[in-house]
């Protein structure tokens, strides 16, 4: 009886404990929004002034690599008094204050859902705020950026495609969506379809090089171009001996950047057919594998004439962002 009576004690103890734990635990609904959608969270006389003239400037600036303008993020203005509820449930917030505030910016993570990243910029003057909108734009364009690649991810990992031959004969391992379907393998290159209808595609490509294949420093984007458009050229089916290459009209950027805890350069540009008016955009990622003495190219792009291109070559950003080098 003694022990039956002291086990029931210790039980009762750590039904306690646990009771305690939970009512200390802040519980945090689950975030919402479209993918690439900031909320933000401004008083009207400030968004219809020169602050939410930089807001725009900023965050829903055209994106790089596109054939026609498409914003970085869409946007939608909340005013402060009625940023309660359930509007405090969007995935990234941009949240402007005014007032007796030392000019600040914070990024906070899970402020009033989860996953959510919230940026907050606050200041006594409308320059102050310009001021600090100007000086942190890098770091929360990287922050919301990062929150909105992670959120994709989480959708493509619903239903992933087979890789286990890509992971066997490159050397890495990648999250695919099932809906692709893999339009050539060999030991060395894969190219892996989407079909968007009868006409318009999603494609991704990869491959690797010898790493003294992209020098570094002034003709790194020439070497980039220079191999992307050799490997199009000869590696993916065309018919009447068509070849996609690079549009002189649109200079490509180049941009660095890391994945897998690896540098890697980033090129968004357009590609073309010459002489059967066919282009789309791509974003081509070189990543420095050291280890192995070689690039691992990992290449998207996308056909889809008369379609939004923004999500579809985020999509292919995002997938690409998935990879990690056994």
């Amino acid at each position: 009886m003694r022990v039956i009576i002291a086990l029931f004690f210790c039980a009762f103890l750590v039904s306690c404990d646990d009771t305690d734990k939970g009512d200390n635990q802040k519980f945090l609904p689950e975030s919402n929004g479209n993918i690439n959608n900031i909320s933000v969270v401004v008083d009207n006389a400030l968004w219809e002034g020169k602050v939410g003239e930089r807001i725009r400037d900023i965050f829903a600036a055209p994106l790089n690599g596109l054939p026609v303008d498409e914003p970085k993020f869409s946007m939608r203005q909340i005013p402060t008094q009625v940023f309660d509820g359930f509007a405090t449930r969007s995935r990234i917030i941009l949240k402007i204050e005014k007032g007796n505030l030392d000019p600040t910016t914070k990024i906070v993570n899970e402020a009033f859902a989860k996953p959510q990243t919230v940026a907050v910029i606050e200041g006594k003057t409308d320059q102050e705020i310009i001021d600090q909108l100007e000086e942190n734009k890098a770091k929360i364009l990287d922050a919301f950026n990062k929150e909105e690649v992670k959120e994709k991810q989480r959708r493509i990992n619903l239903s992933l495609l087979n890789t286990k031959e890509i992971e066997t004969n490159l050397g890495f391992k990648i999250n695919i969506p099932s809906v692709y379907k893999i339009g050539k393998a060999t030991d060395d290159f894969f190219w892996i379809r989407k079909s968007l209808s009868n006409t318009k595609t999603m494609d991704l490509v990869f491959y690797e090089v010898p790493i003294e294949t992209i020098s570094k420093g002034d003709s790194t984007i020439v070497d980039i171009v220079k191999m992307r458009d050799k490997i199009t050229t000869t590696k993916i089916p065309g018919e009447d001996n068509i070849a996609m290459t690079v549009e002189d009209a649109y200079v490509p950027s180049l941009f660095e950047t890391i994945i897998d805890n690896k540098p890697a350069y980033e090129v968004r540009g357009i590609w073309e057919i010459e002489g059967e008016y066919m282009s789309g955009p791509f974003v081509t990622y070189a990543i420095e594998d050291e280890v192995n003495n070689r690039y691992l190219i990992a290449d998207g792009y996308v056909y889809a004439p008369s379609l939004s291109k923004r999500s579809l070559v985020f999509e292919l950003e995002s997938i690409i962002k998935s990879i990690a080098i056994k």
